[in-house]
């Protein structure tokens, strides 16, 4: 039982990194990439980014605050799987393939 706690809290606070790195990127992107890419404006992600780090920080994996950790996993990934390669192929110059 004492393992899974301790993997459990790995989660948490490894979750939280995954949140702060979301933000930080969010920072510092150029507010004009974010329309090129066609996606939400700077302020909102990084409140997004923001939000989502606070929560994964605040409540844990297990018990009662896992109702707002899940979703502010879910928005950080969705920075990070969706939006984030779009920045960077924006600010790349996009593909030229």
């Amino acid at each position: 039982m004492l393992v899974a706690i301790w993997i459990l809290e790995v989660i948490h606070w490894g979750s939280a990194l995954v949140g702060l790195f979301a933000f930080v990127h969010a920072l510092l992107q150029r507010a004009d990439a974010y329309s090129a890419a066609d996606r939400k404006t700077k302020p909102v992600w990084m409140l997004i980014t923001g939000g989502a780090t606070l929560a994964m920080a605040l409540f844990s994996v297990m018990g009662p605050g896992m109702i707002f950790w899940v979703p502010a996993m879910a928005a950080a990934l969705v920075y990070i799987v969706d939006v984030r390669p779009k920045l960077i192929e924006v600010q790349r110059g996009g593909s030229n393939w």
